[in-house]
């Protein structure tokens, strides 16, 4: 057991950590003549390192996760989903979200093609909330810096999130809340053409691609604020803020995260800083899937297709589900670390 466990370990740190170029990144730095102790230094390093890492891992996932994906174009999917009712078909659409490596302006078209295509109001809306929330690849890049555990509890309470929060939406009967347009829009068939090995390496190259240029900047900005937040901030002032001592972290992590906008690869490297500052786990991962979910450009273009009801009505939803979630791994941090 020991061994596995051992195992295990060096896959998290030197496969999905590349702790390994993290020293070999710190030694030529210090043959360069930087000091890695100092705030410059240390900043230094914690940008170069991450920024690295997270391009590595992004790069192999969108690829995997696109080529993936290449088996499941929106049609499919729409026939696929079309098959379940109730509570199965938010969770499998939920599901599906999680192979859709997209941020939530780009889920939006394919949210309007599954509701034009006549699918449930519930069944749609899980897809959105899942598709930025929770991916494949951020599974990945949350196990090499908090761990399995926390990765996994993180994938598990967003698909909660989704199912739950697609299933009172119908539930309520928001679905008369859905521009015109979207329902009367024409839903293309699929062509039955079946892609070759070649179009499928190619389009999940072409995704790599147009998806790490689009997110590249947003990966930069996150890295340099956690930079910042790692060796700049006094450590007191972050467990003022976001520590156990303020009850209303978690409130106040959710409501800063919601104006911004990136997806979870730039969020990644500021939850890494704050939780080594003194953050409580919970408040830094209610963050994360607020800037994930709730971006205000992603509201702003919603509210091209639905109407300010559904909204208010999708914002409140997503934004309690993510105080709830926040607090119960605040209440059970000490057993999830």
């Amino acid at each position: 057991m020991e061994q596995v466990a051992a195992g295990w370990q060096f896959v998290q740190d030197q496969i999905l950590g590349i702790k390994w170029l993290e020293a070999l990144i710190g030694k030529g730095l210090e043959a360069l003549g930087v000091d890695l102790t100092t705030r410059w230094g240390g900043s230094l390093h914690f940008f170069c390192y991450d920024v690295l890492k997270i391009t590595i891992l992004l790069c192999t996932l969108i690829f995997l996760v696109s080529y993936l994906q290449s088996y499941f174009p929106p049609e499919r999917s729409r026939r696929i989903l079309g098959r379940f009712h109730g509570i199965w078909a938010n969770l499998l659409s939920a599901l599906l979200g999680t192979v859709t490596p997209f941020c939530s302006c780009s889920s939006i078209p394919l949210f309007m093609g599954f509701t034009s295509a006549g699918l449930p109001i519930g069944v749609t809306f899980s897809f959105l909330i899942s598709s930025p929330m929770v991916d494949l690849g951020s599974l990945v890049l949350l196990m090499s810096i908090f761990g399995a555990k926390v990765a996994v509890l993180y994938v598990v309470v967003g698909l909660l999130i989704a199912v739950a929060g697609g299933t009172l939406l119908e539930k309520l009967r928001m679905d008369r809340y859905v521009e015109d347009f979207v329902r009367q829009a024409t839903v293309l068939e699929e062509e039955g053409h079946s892609p070759t090995q070649r179009e499928r390496l190619g389009y999940a190259k072409g995704q790599m691609i147009a998806t790490f240029r689009k997110v590249f900047p947003y990966v930069l900005l996150g890295v340099g604020v956690g930079a910042v937040i790692h060796n700049w901030l006094p450590k007191h002032w972050i467990e003022v803020v976001l520590g156990d001592g303020n009850p209303l972290g978690v409130v106040l992590a959710t409501l800063v995260g919601v104006p911004m906008y990136a997806d979870i690869f730039g969020t990644i490297p500021i939850a890494e800083a704050l939780l080594s500052k003194g953050a409580q786990l919970g408040t830094v991962l209610s963050f994360m899937m607020a800037v994930t979910t709730l971006s205000l450009p992603s509201l702003i273009l919603l509210r091209k297709v639905v109407k300010p009801r559904l909204l208010a009505a999708f914002l409140i939803v997503c934004t309690v589900g993510i105080i709830v979630v926040g607090y119960l791994f605040n209440l059970f941090q000490s057993v999830i670390l």
